[in-house]
């Protein structure tokens, strides 16, 4: 995340300027490359090192949601964008399933795996293995897509020259045409003061924030033991149940989000889901009393639920924050986007982890004991991003 958030922004203004489709391979490729290398680490220097370097190397999602909005006409852009949400939220559940289910190989399947093969030697490098394969027949079916950035040559005047015109020119003989390219090439340097935009940006990483840390919280509390308030799951047991909650997002997002959308808007679906996850989270602790197949159904339904309303949530600021630019400005803005998000997905695993390692150590606690604490603090994060989805905080461009 610290890699991605120091190079967002210059992998936003590549590709606004050479197109999207160049900016696509190059991170697929850097998945392909440094997660390998990542799985192959030998010490923890060189796996920080590789995860650094895959951050920095893949400026994908920025211009992956502006190549989604431009692909479609703006009656479509909320299918894909959520296209583009449910891959994301697909793969935070399904990596880390897989993780759970192929990490440590020669140990959970030594009949298949030898402890002396390198899958013994690297016990995390079979998970790395199979993202990285799947990732390098998608780096090769990029170069067959096609480019959606659509460059004039009457956008390629400087902003410069673009002065000079308006300053030298009387008001009769400025046509239109200019006064537009002057005021689309300047508008370049004033994302930052675009509100619509940048409010919902700080919404979007309001949000991020209490998904990493949430995520991170879960796994924690699924598999620590009973007498801490977990569950005591196994990382299998955590992978089934991560599996279950993708399955059910690829379907949601898919046929009935954008209808949903369509209907009330991006910002009141941001808004209900949000307000619905806060009565959500709060019934996990009394989730983790129950035992047996009454807690298997119901955390399997709460996660699904969880999973579905955060990836609406983001869904919809994705449809706000692109609706706020031109295109020309697709690019650079979601790199912003990407910048700001990525510093606070980063605090999110740390606080998280710490808030939970905090919180077991107060089983006894008078106020909000053991698990309730931690789930209470991140329904406050989730409370302060609810109530900035309102006027005058979070505005929708005028088109």
């Amino acid at each position: 995340m610290l890699g991605r958030a120091l190079t967002s922004v210059i992998w936003g203004a590549i590709a606004d300027k050479f197109g999207r489709k160049p900016v696509i391979i190059i991170g697929c490729a850097a998945v392909v490359i440094f997660n390998t290398l990542f799985g192959l680490s030998t010490n923890f220097w060189m796996a920080i090192s590789m995860r650094f370097l895959l951050g920095s190397l893949n400026g994908l999602l920025g211009p992956i949601k502006a190549y989604a909005c431009e692909l479609v006409r703006e009656e479509h852009q909320s299918l894909g964008l959520s296209a583009v949400s449910t891959a994301w939220g697909t793969g935070l559940i399904i990596g880390p399933a897989l993780g759970g289910f192929l990490a440590q190989p020669a140990e959970k399947f030594p009949a298949i795996f030898s402890s002396n093969s390198i899958f013994g030697r690297f016990p995390y490098f079979l998970p790395c293995l199979i993202i990285s394969l799947l990732a390098l027949p998608v780096a090769i079916a990029c170069f067959w897509i096609p480019e959606s950035l659509h460059t004039h040559n009457s956008e390629k005047i400087s902003s410069q020259i673009s002065y000079d015109v308006l300053e030298s020119a009387s008001p009769r003989s400025t046509d239109k045409v200019d006064l537009k390219e002057g005021s689309e090439t300047t508008s370049k340097y004033s994302l930052f003061k675009n509100w619509p935009l940048m409010s919902s940006i700080i919404v979007y990483c309001v949000f991020s924030l209490h998904d990493m840390a949430y995520t991170e919280i879960f796994s924690l509390w699924a598999v620590s033991p009973r007498r801490l308030g977990g569950l005591s799951y196994s990382t299998q047991d955590v992978g089934v149940v991560l599996a279950i909650s993708g399955v059910g997002l690829l379907v949601f997002q898919s046929s009935l989000y954008p209808l949903v959308e369509r209907i009330i808007g991006p910002i009141m679906v941001s808004r209900i889901a949000g307000i619905v996850s806060i009565p959500l989270l709060t019934s996990y602790h009394y989730i983790g009393m129950l035992s047996g197949i009454a807690l298997s159904i119901l955390l399997n339904c709460a996660s699904l639920v969880k999973n579905v309303l955060s990836i609406s949530i983001v869904t919809g600021l994705f449809i706000l924050q692109n609706r706020a630019v031109e295109q020309h400005q697709r690019g650079a803005a979601n790199g912003i986007a990407m910048t700001l998000m990525s510093l606070f997905k980063a605090a999110g695993p740390a606080g998280g982890g710490a808030l939970f390692s905090w919180a077991e150590k107060r089983q006894d606690a008078g106020f909000l004991p053991g698990n309730q604490i931690v789930f209470f603090i991140l329904n406050i994060i989730e409370v302060v991003g609810v109530l900035m989805t309102f006027k005058p905080f979070l505005v929708e461009r005028r088109r």
